[in-house]
Order: structure tokens, then sequence, then C-alpha cells
């Protein structure tokens, strides 16, 4: 296969995983309803480890060992995001949660550029700014004065998950490099589902109900959004840049808003969709911008 070839795969895997989480933001919503944070966390992740080493095992045999530190580092991150996004979700709309969480995509080239140890562009600050103030529009209650913008709980949760999702996205861009896909998929789906069973034990009442819904939720998350999105996203990123990654990831606001809109009624305002237009066009003006010089590389 050309490097072309995979460089389309690629993309079109990480487009299928956008599609895969942004439709379940609706289904975490409701399943939260029946279960406790860390434990829906625990649950989903678990069940995705046990079914990736089943299907991993006899190519993970093969493989000789890699450094574990890498996946585990990935998942802290992953870990870290998941718990500030499932708490910010209960407090918050999922057409919410899925733009403010969009941020990520602006995030990756700025943190990027202060890990290579260069400036970041005026047009990437731009879009940061953009899509700050969009984000105010969509999330913040109409206020008589122009700078009174404010955020409820679960959307400033949202939001640091947006830096941990970042800081993810480009630690998996790096380690898909040096380890192989599989392991990395392994570890760190494995290190989320450790991490989330010790935050259950102390940091909040473990709590379930067990019903259909909550069933559904586990088992759409745990197969299609946990095991089989990351182990694609894990492969694909070893074929493309962070950067790249990241403008192909705008889809998954897009794909929730809808989701949300046909599963769950929840309204489009107009001053919604403004904010919603102003993320994307953010989005969009930090990925699509002239190239760098070759030494600046995410991933």
């Amino acid at each position: 296969m050309s490097a072309g070839d995979r460089h389309l795969r690629a993309e079109l895997a990480i487009a299928a995983v956008a599609f895969l989480w942004g439709a379940t933001f609706i289904i975490v919503k409701n399943s939260l309803n029946d279960a406790s944070t860390f434990l829906f966390l625990s649950l989903r992740f678990t069940m995705a480890t046990a079914l990736l080493w089943f299907v991993l095992r006899n190519r993970l045999r093969r493989k000789g060992p890699s450094d574990w530190r890498g996946g585990l580092l990935c998942g802290f991150f992953l870990f870290l995001g998941y718990v500030l996004q499932t708490a910010g979700l209960r407090l918050t709309t999922a057409s919410n949660s899925a733009f403010i969480t969009g941020l990520y995509v602006v995030l990756v080239p700025l943190l990027g550029s202060l890990v290579n140890r260069s400036k970041p562009r005026l047009v990437e600050i731009t879009g940061a700014v953009a899509a700050l103030i969009g984000t105010g529009l969509m999330t913040s209650p109409m206020t008589s004065v122009a700078m009174g913008m404010r955020f409820n709980t679960g959307d400033l949760l949202t939001a640091a998950c947006a830096l941990a999702f970042a800081g993810h996205i480009l630690s998996v861009a790096h380690y898909s490099k040096t380890m192989d896909y599989e392991r990395l998929s392994l570890y760190q789906v494995g290190g989320v589902a450790l991490l989330s069973w010790l935050g259950a034990s102390f940091m909040e009442p473990v709590r379930v109900v067990w019903t259909g819904r909550l069933w559904f939720g586990l088992l759409s998350t745990a197969i299609l959004a946990t095991a089989l999105s990351f182990l694609l996203y894990t492969w694909a990123q070893k074929h493309t840049t962070a950067a790249r990654s990241a403008l192909i990831f705008a889809l998954e606001p897009v794909f929730a808003g809808l989701t949300a809109w046909i599963v769950a009624g929840e309204a489009w305002t107009a001053r919604s969709l403004a904010g919603a237009a102003l993320i994307l066009a953010g989005i969009v003006l930090v990925e699509v911008k002239p190239a760098r010089p070759a030494g600046h590389q995410l991933g």
C-alpha cells in the first residue's frame, strides 16, 4: 500500500471515529441517569480492555514488549478528559458538551507550538479567540452587559476536558511513531479502566440501576466508541499529523449536535447556531493555514 493510500485510509478512519464519538454524547448523558460517573467509566473501559485483549491477544504475543509508560501517559490524559467531560455532561446539554469539547481542536496546534518551542501564528490566536466567543454565545444566558457571559459548572468542566484531550492527541501522535498501535491502544484503554476504578473507590458514592438504557450505553460505548474507535484512531495517527487529526475531529461536535437534535430534540436557537458557527470557523481558521517550515510538525 502506498503512503498516499495509507494517508487517505487514516483520514477516513479518523472521520469514522469522529462520527462514533459524536453520536454517543446523548447515549452517555442518558446512561448517567442510572450510574455514577466513575462507575460508568470503569465498566465501559474495563469491557473495552477485555474486548481489545481478546481480539489482539495473538498479535500481541508475536510482538516484542514495548514501553508501557507511553501507553499510561496517553491513558492518563484520556482518563482526565473523560472524567471532566462525563462530570460536565451531567450539568450541561449534550450539544453544549460536544461543541465545548471541540475546543481541543484549536488547542492542539497551540500546545504543539509550546512543545516544539515555536511561536504560534496570529491566525492560530485569532481562531482560538473566535472559538471562545462562540463558546460563550452557546453556553451563556443573554445579559445586559456585553462581557457578562456566564459559564455554568458543567461548561467549565467540559472546557477543562478539552485541554486534557488536546494533551492526549499530542501524546498519541508522539507514541504512535514508536509503539505498535495494538499495544498502545490496549495500554491507554486499560490505563483509563484502572484509573477509573481507583476513582470510583473514593471520589464519589457508587450508584447503579441496571436498566436496559444503561446496558445499551455500556455496550455501545465500550464496543464502538472505545475498543473499535481507539484501535482505529491509534493506527490512523501513525499515518498523519496531530494537527490534521484535530481538523478531522472538528466533525465530532457536528455529529453530536445533529444526534442530540434528532434523538433528544435539543433545540437550536439562532444564538446557539451563531456560536456553533464561530466555533467551527475558529477550528477551520486554525487548521486550514499555510504550511509552516518543515521543522514544525505535530506528530
